[in-house]
């Protein structure tokens, strides 16, 4: 058996995150800085946000929800949905972290989503701000039995003296649900335990080597999303690290900004995925370097999505003109099931790519080192290390069987330890899939080498594009939709781009002109999921590989798709 573990990390006191707000009362000295939409900045200190966090507990309380109960939390503004979501969690109310809509364009199939995560949810309660509440009307309409909560009015209201006691809160109660995607076909509410979340904080503070006093966040992570939560909001409560927010949004519109307020507030750690790197260094000219110094920054974390070795090294370069030191670059890895974080590379070590053969690995699932005298071209493939496990918790590669696997051996990855999160809600036959007495089995493969984990593929087969997890189900019925394409002969997978994963579709054409039909389906699934497509290939009828009982076999594909194996289609690639 081949496995690497971590020693524990010396943890919190604390025994759930309520005795954390508790604590927090007495400290003012610190606190989270909220970057406003006119770029205003507001502070808020431990003190304050523990003292709101509670009085807002006593009204959901108030309000006739009680202990165990899903709340739903659409609420856009972070200084909002910081408060409300630890104002839950201090009564043991369950929030349940939702994506807000992005715009009008697409607002039915937003509804859509929404209203099956609240039915997954079983949530009583939406809360959002007055200005969103007119238009998720229809969610009410959809979710049977599902109350209203305009967060301006509710909060506004005085907390009467009949307003019941909390209950007790455990360990392992379960302190919120984190649906895994809004965007697949069947999201799933991860169970985060409050002994779950206090496990992981720990050995995100162990392994960033947070110190009170000297560290410093910022983030424009979505708080809906497990890193903005748990790695920007929850840690820092516990570690009582400072932490400046600026919205996704701005982010967006100017992701300069990012790093400019890094630059303004001297912070040591900050966090992206894949795709926010390759935009900053897009967005960010050689003159407006100058303005910047980014000296003060210890770690420049990267997970979410694949890390892609160009875009990293990209990254690395382009703002050490700015001052960003050697090894600050940090690629790790983790999911929601796991809490949040899994593992971390070295910090302050410029990080190695693990360059194999690409023969065996292909053939056998075998990372065997490449030979520097064998350079052939397309003879090799590299890997970015996703570091050694967090503290007190061990990683594992299994084949299919569930049997460990021997170092250099590609596999799942399993995950073993507190932060493994107590399965699905509502969900009996995918907790029992995932969350095996063995650990979590991740859906995600890769290898250990010299006790580093290098992820190589998803198993489950999900597309993450831009930051966001994408089912393939949907994109392939979205392509069939085209008339051309045979209905359940399409199969959706990603393949490395030059900065992010990208898709690539690939079906069985029916009698009609290839490229028409290429044409329409990028337009098709660019319409309606907002999703390009990078390559199309069309082939002729039975040239997908599938299973005896005639089912498309989509691993197979994309492996031969990347092996140049399959011939005679017609391909369309985006410009």
């Amino acid at each position: 058996m081949f496995f690497t573990e971590a020693l524990p990390p010396e943890g919190a006191t604390a025994s759930t995150f309520t005795r954390v707000l508790a604590e927090n009362l007495g400290h003012s000295d610190s606190g989270y800085t909220f970057i406003r939409a006119d770029g205003r900045e507001h502070f808020v200190s431990w003190s304050e946000l523990s003292r709101e966090a509670l009085r807002r507990g006593r009204l959901l309380l108030q309000s006739g929800l009680r202990k165990g109960e899903r709340i739903a939390l659409i609420v856009p503004e972070e200084q909002e949905f910081v408060l409300t979501f630890l104002g839950a969690v201090s009564v043991g109310v369950i929030p349940v972290p939702m994506y807000p809509p992005m715009g009008f364009g697409k607002f039915e199939a937003y509804c859509e989503d929404a209203a099956h995560i609240l039915r997954a949810a079983g949530a009583r309660a939406l809360l959002t701000p007055r200005i969103l509440a007119d238009p998720l009307e229809p969610l009410f309409q959809a979710v049977e039995g599902l109350e209203a909560v305009v967060s301006e009015e509710f909060f506004a209201e005085p907390l009467v003296g009949s307003a019941p006691q909390p209950e007790a809160i455990l360990p392992e109660d379960v302190m919120f649900l984190q649906f895994t995607s809004g965007s697949t076909a069947a999201p799933k509410g991860v169970r985060v335990t409050h002994a779950n979340v206090l496990a992981n904080c720990a050995a995100i503070i162990s392994a960033l080597r947070l110190e009170r006093g000297r560290d410093r966040g910022v983030s424009w992570l979505p708080m809906h999303h497990d890193m903005g939560l748990v790695g920007f909001v929850l840690a820092p409560l516990i570690a009582r690290c400072p932490v400046t927010f600026l919205s996704p949004l701005r982010f967006a519109l100017s992701p300069r900004r990012w790093l400019e307020t890094v630059s303004r507030h001297r912070a040591t750690v900050t966090f992206a995925p894949n795709f926010g790197l390759a935009l900053a260094v897009k967005h960010t000219s050689a003159e407006e370097l100058q303005r910047l110094d980014l000296s003060c920054l210890r770690v420049v974390g990267c997970g979410a999505e694949p890390n892609h070795p160009e875009t990293l090294r990209s990254f690395a370069a382009h703002f050490a003109a700015a001052g960003l030191r050697p090894g600050a670059v940090v690629p790790c890895y983790g999911m929601a099931e796991a809490t949040l974080a899994i593992s971390f590379s070295e910090i302050g070590v410029p990080f190695a790519l693990d360059v194999i053969q690409k023969e065996p690995y292909h053939a056998s699932g075998l990372a065997r080192p490449a030979s520097e005298a064998a350079e052939i071209p397309g003879s090799q493939v590299a890997f970015v290390p996703c570091g050694r496990p967090v503290a007190g918790h061990r990683i594992l590669i299994v084949d299919d069987e569930g049997n460990p696997l021997p170092e250099r051996h590609i596999g799942e990855v399993v995950f073993q330890g507190p932060s493994v999160a107590a399965g699905y809600h509502g969900d009996a036959e995918a907790t029992r899939r995932s969350f095996t007495a063995h650990g979590l089995r991740t859906g995600d493969c890769g290898y250990l080498a010299e006790g580093i984990l290098y992820v190589t593929s998803r198993k489950k087969d999900l597309l993450i594009i831009n930051g966001r997890n994408h089912d393939p189900q949907t994109v392939e019925w979205a392509a069939a939709e085209v008339p051309g394409l045979r209905k359940g002969n399409v199969v959706a997978f990603t393949r490395p781009g030059r900065i992010t994963e990208e898709v690539v579709i690939v079906a069985e054409l029916r009698g009609r002109d290839a490229a028409t039909v290429a044409r329409q389906v990028r337009g098709h699934v660019q319409t309606k999921l907002s999703l390009p497509v990078a390559e199309i290939l069309l082939l002729a009828p039975g040239e997908l590989p599938k299973t005896s009982s005639g089912k498309v076999k989509r691993s197979k594909t994309r492996q031969q798709y990347l092996e140049g194996a399959l011939h005679g289609g017609a391909r369309s690639r985006a410009s």
